[in-house]
């Protein structure tokens, strides 16, 4: 019997489940997702579900793992401390791409060097300025390093890389390791991403296979990939980018696998985010332009998802502009006052009980801080000290913890850095004190919710005049955010474009009347013309109410609570590397590899070479990582350009695809 063990880390649940020979879940569990050390959630889970299926350890022959860590970090703009390292561009091109926001304050060096679009160098690399700068700089977890035209010749990036390696021992990314592709801005902001995320998934997935061998399980770990493939858990460690929408893309192949729909709409609520898909002809759609999270387009191929940051745990914002006011909700995770309430029930319950008796509503009333322990602090200012040393390893009121205006500022850049976690209001609480969940403290839930419930609206009323009331404006707010994120995507994904942005389309009158089936002169319809597959342990909750203002079919599997999990144990090991054929002159074709260009007086034979190269490489690749019956694809792009009436070669891209199932061991 080969058994098959998925495990999915999210920001408020770890799900585990099994599989046997790919076609029965024969068991699935879950535990609360440990912040401080993800792994402590991960063994928790496949502890529960190896008791609940009542099997041995030796009985799993392939473990997979999809996280949701990498998105939610993005999402909510956390990671290391990184530094930039930018070859042959200028200082401007921080400001003009992005680079300065996706830097987020950490440092970058502008230096002399880079090549052209032929590959030659354009000017020296500039190396004493590298060590100066490294000499001059501590604290940094991990370096990226984008030289302009790379993918034509990474000679620059690869002595950056030797150069810091060697004085620090940090990890490394170079951009051209990453996509084949030209624009180095972008490289740049991808590889930057990269390195802020190095340090954590290297945590989590080190200390995941520890707890798996302290509990006998020796069977090779694999990792999900945002595109939805998997690949080892040595590759996701050096490419962590790669597994940004890891749980949304296993989800999509869970939904697919437990629903065998052909055409749908997916949609994943978590305790972050809800991210939402397209499954057409029983595929995920890929997202060609590369993978957008927090604000930033990558280069990583992954499935077309928009992510927004709207979950079960996200902070419930109170609208006080108007008469009648309102909340919104997100984008920004909290740990819910019901769950922090739980962990330290005699600190939240006195400090809630202290605020209800105030005639006034505080600026911090609900909100609590904790340290995340084992998050290195390397590099934080002397306010963002002051702080940790007054949070000590206790849960603390807000109120009590900042005793100025500027510290307001150093509580935000800490937990920004996922050192500190803070507390709020949040739909899981509207859900535990509508009696929709029991998880946690509904008693704490419910004061919370009071509390909010008292402050005052534009007319000069309360938000709400119960917090049972409170509670059900916050979920019925839920559904309309989840309902124009479905919509969004449905006109982002129509083949027959509308000429204005999705985001407008999604919340414009006549998109809004028709759902409301506005009848007068004009008879107005508007409906999901698609089935909706509603995912995660919250969805039953919640999804109900979507499918009826969306008028449309929600489809809530069995084990939907577990498709992330699912999806990392159905998918296949694929890994692809591409390369680039250019002719710099009339009867030249240069290939360009990782040791340097290449000519050519042919074009058939720098395709060759080229094709070959990438062949090895993805199918040695994919067959260390542990995959068998492997296929390989090979996708030519030949450009050409008409001259005098004939077609004149301009460029080729190659890209090589290695796929297969991973090996399972027979226990």
């Amino acid at each position: 019997m080969a058994l098959a063990l998925g495990v999915d880390t999210g920001g408020t649940y770890t799900d585990a489940v099994l599989i046997r020979d790919e076609r029965e879940v024969i068991a699935s569990a879950k535990s609360l997702t440990t912040r401080a050390d993800l792994a402590i959630g991960v063994g928790r889970a496949v502890s529960a579900v190896l008791e609940t299926a009542d099997v041995s350890p030796d009985q799993i022959g392939m473990a997979s793992l999809s996280t949701t860590l990498a998105t939610n970090a993005l999402v909510e703009g956390q990671g290391g401390r990184v530094a930039l390292i930018y070859v042959g561009f200028r200082e401007s091109d921080l400001e003009k791409h992005g680079l300065r926001e996706a830097l987020k304050g950490d440092p970058a060096l502008v230096l002399a060097g880079g090549h052209n679009h032929a590959g030659g160098q354009v000017a020296e690399l500039d190396v004493a300025g590298l060590e100066a700068f490294l000499d001059s700089h501590s604290g940094i977890s991990g370096y990226a390093v984008a030289a302009q035209f790379a993918t034509r010749n990474p000679a620059h990036e690869l002595e950056v890389a030797r150069v810091i390696s060697e004085r620090t021992g940090v990890p490394v990314t170079c951009s051209h390791h990453l996509s084949a592709k030209l624009n180095g801005p972008k490289r740049a902001v991808t590889a930057v991403l990269n390195a802020r995320l190095i340090g954590m998934i290297d945590r989590l997935i080190g200390r995941a296979q520890d707890q798996l061998r302290a509990q006998g399980i020796t069977a090779p770990m694999m990792v999900v990939r945002g595109d939805g493939a998997l690949m080892s858990a040595e590759q996701a460690r050096e490419r962590p980018i790669e597994t940004i929408l890891s749980g949304p893309a296993a989800s999509i192949v869970g939904a697919r696998w437990l629903t065998e729909a052909e055409n749908a709409l997916v949609s994943d609520i978590g305790g972050t985010t809800t991210d939402v898909a397209l499954i057409r002809d029983g595929k995920p759609a890929i997202d060609p332009a590369g993978a957008q999270v927090g604000g930033f387009r990558t280069m990583v191929e992954a499935v077309a998802m928009r992510t927004h940051g709207l979950g079960g745990d996200s902070q419930v914002h109170v609208a006080t502009e108007g008469l009648g006011g309102g909340v919104f909700l997100g984008p920004r995770r909290v740990l819910p006052v019901s769950l922090i309430a739980a962990e330290a029930p005699d600190v939240v319950h006195a400090a809630l009980d202290e605020q209800l008796r105030a005639t006034t509503v505080g600026e911090h009333d609900t909100r609590f801080a904790r340290r995340v322990p084992g998050i290195p602090t390397d590099g934080v200012g002397p306010r963002e000290s002051v702080l940790l040393d007054r949070l000590e390893d206790r849960v603390v009121p807000l109120s009590s913890l900042l005793q100025t205006r500027m510290e307001h500022g150093a509580l935000g850049r800490l937990v920004d850095r996922g050192i500190v976690q803070v507390s709020g209001v949040t739909p899981s609480d509207a859900s535990h004190a509508l009696g929709r969940l029991a998880d946690w403290d509904c008693s704490a839930a419910l004061k919370a919710l009071e509390l909010m419930a008292r402050k005052r609206v534009g007319s000069g009323d309360r938000l709400a005049v119960s917090p049972e009331a409170l509670a059900q404006l916050i979920v019925d707010q839920l559904t309309e955010q989840t309902s124009l994120t479905l919509l969004e995507t449905a006109f982002a994904e129509e083949s027959h474009g509308f000429d204005q942005p999705a985001r407008d389309l999604a919340r414009h009158v006549l998109t809004q009347r028709g759902l409301a089936k506005h009848r007068g002169l004009l008879a107005l319809d508007t409906a999901l013309n698609v089935d909706v597959v509603g995912l995660g342990a919250s969805a039953p909750s919640y999804y109900p109410a979507v499918g009826e203002r969306l008028h449309c079919k929600m489809v809530l599997p069995e084990h939907a609570g577990v498709a992330n999990a699912i999806g990392a144990v159905v998918g296949r090991l694929t890994l692809r590397r591409a390369g680039s054929v250019t002719s710099p002159a009339e009867g030249r074709y240069r290939v360009h590899l990782e040791e340097g260009p290449q000519d050519f007086s042919d074009s058939n034979s720098a395709l060759q070479l080229l094709e070959e190269v990438l062949r090895n490489e993805a199918e040695g690749a994919v067959r260390q990582a542990g995959a068998e019956d492997i296929r390989v694809t090979v996708d030519r792009d030949i450009r050409t350009a008409k001259i005098e009436a004939q077609e004149v070669f301009v460029e080729a891209l190659i890209t090589v695809e290695a796929s297969g199932r991973p090996r399972v061991a027979v226990g």
